[in-house]
């Protein structure tokens, strides 16, 4: 299997071009497990939050819908997902969100509890304090005018200072680079861009508890999916230190674009993804684990 992801990983910077500074290290499988549910809204999860014991989880669907389960585990596998609740994702007048405004596909969580969720439809971040509570909807610049249809925000982050960073899955700058927005709680700002390498597109971020920034990508082929993450570290306006941790081959995992990079009680990093089936029969809902290297 390693040997395998590394001479993916050899074959894709090859094809991407000139890499400039980016490090390769081999992230380790752990194993899947496909998650079942007989509710006409489970499936379609876009997004992922995986509390610090990695029992709990909070799931996104990208039709506005959000919920909670618990994971059982034996070793490093998960055995089960056991769902626990689930609230429509609401507009700022109490409205369930449907069609393009409920295209909600980027979760973070606040320090104070509070939840930001990101939409790609119509291109915006909202804040909830509870899951079920209306929106409040922050402030949108004109450059989110002018971004791809259906192709904005997929990915949302919180670092440790409350900012949040989301960035795009198609729309890219002149110079075809990935832009990545933050807020700050007041205004919003382009503090840097990511290199586009391949034709890998984002859709999930995260911050790590190493502080680092972690970017989900996914490729999609004629017969099954491509998946690559990527990390870096964010040194105020600057992105260093790039590093490929894993890339797939077709059909390795399902249409992962959910992210939550936690420790474990053996403080080992770990990314724990989940896969948006689409609400389609011939896909499925998998979470998928690998242990990263610090």
């Amino acid at each position: 299997m390693r040997r395998r992801l590394a001479v993916q990983l050899i074959t894709a910077l090859l094809l991407a071009g000139p890499v400039g500074a980016v490090e390769v290290k081999t992230a380790s499988p752990l194993g899947s497990f496909v998650w079942e549910h007989p509710a006409d809204w489970f499936g379609g999860f876009s997004a992922i939050h995986v509390d610090d014991d990695g029992q709990q989880i909070m799931v996104l669907s990208d039709r506005a819908m959000l919920a909670t389960a618990r994971i059982g585990r034996e070793g490093d596998r998960i055995t089960g997902v056991a769902f626990q609740d689930h609230w429509p994702v609401l507009s700022s007048t109490g409205r369930r969100l449907s069609g393009r405004a409920g295209d909600s596909e980027g979760l973070a969580l606040a320090p104070d509890e509070g939840i930001y969720i990101a939409f790609e439809g119509v291109h915006r971040v909202s804040l909830y304090s509870k899951p079920g509570s209306n929106a409040r909807v922050l402030p949108r610049p004109k450059v989110f005018d002018g971004l791809s249809r259906n192709g904005s925000f997929e990915g949302l982050a919180i670092d440790a200072q409350g900012h949040l960073y989301t960035l795009t899955e198609k729309s890219r700058t002149a110079q075809g680079d990935i832009p990545v927005y933050r807020w700050d709680g007041q205004v919003w700002s382009t503090p840097f861009v990511l290199p586009q390498r391949g034709k890998f597109q984002p859709v999930a971020a995260d911050f790590g508890p190493d502080g680092r920034f972690y970017v989900l990508e996914r490729r999609v082929a004629f017969i099954g999916f491509h998946s690559r993450l990527r990390r870096w570290q964010i040194e105020g306006d600057t992105a260093k230190a790039e590093e490929i941790l894993f890339e797939t081959g077709t059909g390795t995992h399902d249409n992962l674009e959910g992210l939550s990079v936690w420790r474990d009680d053996q403080g080992r990093l770990r990314a724990t993804m989940i896969s948006d089936d689409n609400f389609l029969a011939l896909q499925q809902t998998e979470l998928v684990e690998y242990l990263l290297p610090d």
